[in-house]
């Protein structure tokens, strides 16, 4: 099928440090990408593959039916991304306009709540691609992954789920784990005496699922939101990391505007990130 989707950038996106198993696909005519299925129902549905074809025109892999389902909510088209970019260009704030104009491609995806807690464990004092080739790893290493194996192959692996998880292989050093490999072992037991806990985590406000994250090993402020953002979808969520808290401290000396951006202060964080990411 295809689709005209403003305000998406697949690149930008795969860059933006939000997603760690997005594969960039060889195609000399369109930037393509696969994405991997998700949450529950990761091993009922096919994995992604979209082009984009340019002007805003995207091609998918999915029939209506499965993108109605599962690719629509993932993509976030139920956010008013227009309304966002007025919101900044109209802010005054000069370094938000800066940044959105950069990375205005960036949605907020809506990941699995699950993956989202393990992925940003491994994130700490970590840079993307070392993340990714740990998640990579990970993924590989369950479901019986070789080597040779191509990324449209590897992109249709599955995250794998707290019950099936074998938590033996945390202990392989080429995962690159290194500490964090203690705090996904405990959490994982967490999630197999109480497999409830997505769904409950899903049904919080922002406040109460910020403060129930925190109670996990390893779970700090910064991963904490990280997973309130992108496996919550409360993009009122502001993760602050080393680059954005070097950011804040060299264009927002009197204060980040928090109540301005309200609401979408996460959406406005990525483009932040971006902006920093691009210009190291």
């Amino acid at each position: 099928m295809q689709l005209n989707i403003q305000h998406l950038d697949l690149t930008q996106i795969a860059e933006s440090g939000q997603c760690f198993r997005w594969r960039r696909l060889d195609d000399d005519a369109h930037v393509t990408y696969i994405i991997p299925s998700f949450g529950p129902e990761g091993h009922s549905f096919d994995p992604l593959v979209i082009s984009d074809m340019g002007a805003g025109d995207f091609r998918l892999s999915c029939s209506k039916a499965d993108y109605d389902r599962y690719w629509s909510d993932y993509l976030d088209m139920s956010t008013d991304y227009d309304e966002v970019g007025r919101r900044i260009l109209d802010s005054g704030d000069e370094h938000s306009i800066d940044s959105y104009r950069l990375g205005e491609g960036i949605r907020i995806l809506r990941q699995d709540t699950w993956e989202m807690i393990i992925t940003f464990l491994i994130s700490q004092n970590n840079n993307i691609k070392r993340i990714t080739a740990s998640v990579g790893r990970l993924c590989e290493r369950h479901f019986g992954g070789r080597s040779e194996d191509t990324d449209a192959v590897m992109a249709s692996v599955p995250f794998p789920r707290p019950e099936e998880f074998d938590t033996e292989l945390l202990s392989d050093r080429t995962l690159g784990l290194g500490y964090r490999a203690s705090y996904i072992y405990d959490v994982v037991r967490s999630f197999r005496d109480n497999p409830k806990i997505p769904e409950e985590l899903g049904q919080m406000s922002y406040e109460d699922a910020y403060d129930t994250l925190l109670r996990f090993a390893g779970i700090g402020p910064k991963v904490a939101n990280c997973i309130c953002l992108f496996g919550l979808h409360h993009i009122e969520a502001f993760p602050i990391d080393t680059h954005v808290k070097q950011l804040l401290e060299k264009y927002y000396k009197n204060g980040f505007p928090y109540e301005y951006y309200e609401g979408i202060a996460g959406i406005v964080q990525q483009y932040l990130f971006y902006y920093e990411l691009k210009n190291k």
